[in-house]
């Protein structure tokens, strides 16, 4: 089966004058078209393309490579805006359309949006949309406490940025459980902080418990090498110093440098935590 929105993996059948034609294992074809075939393609060959539906509706292959495929998120810029929608660029030659009715909000021109990408089944044609709770759902999680996801980031709210969870979830970071500079459409590696009784789902761009520790401390450790063996924080720094020099809540520095003090790593002076201790 061909797939559209996707890439396929597919066999090159023959050479016609407008380009080279490509079958699957049960004889389905699709043309890619002259100007995508490259050098060291010949017949025979299995090959990786995407398919899509062209500018005349037509079902094609390309070795262009999109930004983002069928059943995926996406952060895209809107190159153009009509009557019936905005279109996005995507890396293809045929720009990506959000409808109108498909809008979380109203799309302006050179504007970055987080989109999810589908398959329209009526009109069989990729298409975007900015709804993006559509397309996530916290029904049924499997999640524990601790575990590591993939969190990119959507939308910011008042309690913090709502992120999509490992491409189908929703999860939620709040203000004060960042300590470095997030933006929308960026991914990053986070942990499950907490499974609320709603199924919201809570999360930290740093690890929790023991695991959290074992970071802070090689953190803390890596920032005094890197330092002389001297950084200027001790216990009555203000916490918007701590978070902005190691990243972290001052409830965790205080943890960190509690621990390496008893493993004899580092000393505490009133002017601030020198690597090593005193002979």
């Amino acid at each position: 089966m061909i797939y559209l929105g996707e890439w396929n993996r597919l066999k090159i059948m023959r050479t016609t004058s407008v380009g080279m034609f490509l079958a699957d294992k049960v004889g389905h074809e699709v043309l890619l078209p002259k100007k995508y075939i490259l050098p060291d393609f010949k017949v025979d060959d299995l090959v990786e393309v995407f398919v899509y539906k062209d500018h005349e509706d037509r079902e094609v292959a390309t070795t262009l490579e999109p930004f983002v495929q069928a059943n995926e998120f996406a952060y895209l810029r809107v190159r153009t805006i009509t009557q019936f929608g905005a279109f996005l660029e995507w890396g293809m030659e045929k720009d990506l359309m959000v409808p109108i009715k498909e809008q979380s909000k109203k799309m302006e021109e050179g504007h970055y949006y987080m989109v999810y990408v589908y398959l329209d089944e009526q009109s069989q044609r990729l298409t975007a949309s900015s709804k993006i709770n559509k397309f996530i759902s916290n029904d049924e999680l499997s999640f524990t406490v601790g575990e590591e996801v993939e969190a990119t980031i959507f939308e910011t709210t008042f309690l913090g940025f709502n992120a999509i969870v490992n491409n189908q979830y929703k999860g939620l970071i709040y203000h004060d459980d960042i300590f470095t500079d997030i933006a929308i459409g960026s991914t990053y590696k986070a942990f499950v902080k907490q499974i609320r009784s709603d199924n919201g789902l809570d999360l930290s761009l740093q690890p929790i418990g023991i695991q959290q520790l074992i970071s802070t401390t090689k953190k803390l450790m890596d920032v005094l090498h890197a330092s002389n063996g001297y950084l200027a924080l001790h216990d009555d720094s203000p916490s918007e110093l701590i978070k902005e020099k190691l990243q972290m809540s001052k409830k965790v520095f205080k943890k960190t440098i509690g621990i390496l003090y008893k493993q004899h790593m580092i000393r505490i002076e009133k002017d601030g935590i020198y690597k090593g201790v005193v002979d």
